[in-house]
């Protein structure tokens, strides 16, 4: 089943084409990487997903939903490629604040804390002001706040820059394990490649369109290369 269905989708700036009608499904239950360069279109294209910009032309639909629409809030989680964060509050009160805009109760608020902090391993942190995080406690509390409603669907905008190997290794295996265990979509963004190689399925984007998409193998034994930079030279131009 897709819950995300993009068709003839579109968008510009300026007269300027940063989405080039494309069209794009995305199904339950997967981990979808979209992979490339910076000002590719990857962030504009998932803003549109979110409902955060709109089409120029085109239809987008989440859930059976057609984009923009308010009632959607709940169901996605959006961490930004900006931490737009409180940086005068400490962590938990960045999360207290989040948790109550979707109307949690206090104790259903204290037990989305505890179990998006955990996930991101900032729980001894919780009660120093967000001015003294680093750049990655900082991605690492904007995660949490993105898993605060407990959504059906997480859109992650290069979600593990500036975070440790180790770290990204252990968000990597909790990703994987609300696809598993509880069904989560995650669509992130990236242009690292090892991180496009852990994806269910991938949409490989350029200059503001999709030049493949498949899942990572299929994609390179299509282009009979070992890597996807090779995929993007044998293409036209590099990553």
């Amino acid at each position: 089943m897709n819950v995300i269905n993009l068709q003839n989708v579109s968008k510009s700036f300026k007269r300027k084409h940063v989405i080039k009608p494309t069209t794009l499904k995305i199904e339950e239950k997967k981990i979808f990487g979209l992979l490339g360069p910076s000002g590719c279109g990857k962030t504009t294209l998932i803003k549109l997903i979110v409902g955060m910009l709109k089409a120029d032309l085109g239809e987008i639909t989440v859930l059976d939903r057609q984009v923009p629409n308010a009632s959607l809030l709940r169901e996605i989680g959006y961490m930004a490629q900006s931490d737009a964060l409180y940086t005068a509050l400490t962590g938990e009160q960045n999360l207290e604040f989040f948790a109550k805009l979707f109307g949690f109760s206090k104790s259903e608020r204290k037990e989305r804390i505890q179990y998006a902090s955990t996930i991101v391993q900032l729980t001894k942190d919780l009660n120093v002001p967000v001015s003294s995080y680093s750049g990655g406690m900082k991605r690492r509390l904007s995660l949490a706040i993105a898993l605060i409603q407990d959504p059906k669907i997480l859109i992650l905008d290069e979600p593990t820059v500036g975070i440790d190997p180790l770290l990204k290794k252990s968000i990597w295996t909790e990703l994987e394990r609300l696809k598993d265990e509880e069904g989560k979509t995650i669509v992130i963004t990236t242009h690292v490649m090892d991180e496009a190689e852990k994806c269910d399925h991938l949409a490989m984007m350029r200059d503001g369109e999709i030049i493949a998409t498949g899942k990572p193998l299929e994609i390179k034994a299509h282009y009979q290369v070992q890597n996807f930079d090779d995929v993007f030279l044998k293409i036209g131009g590099g990553l």
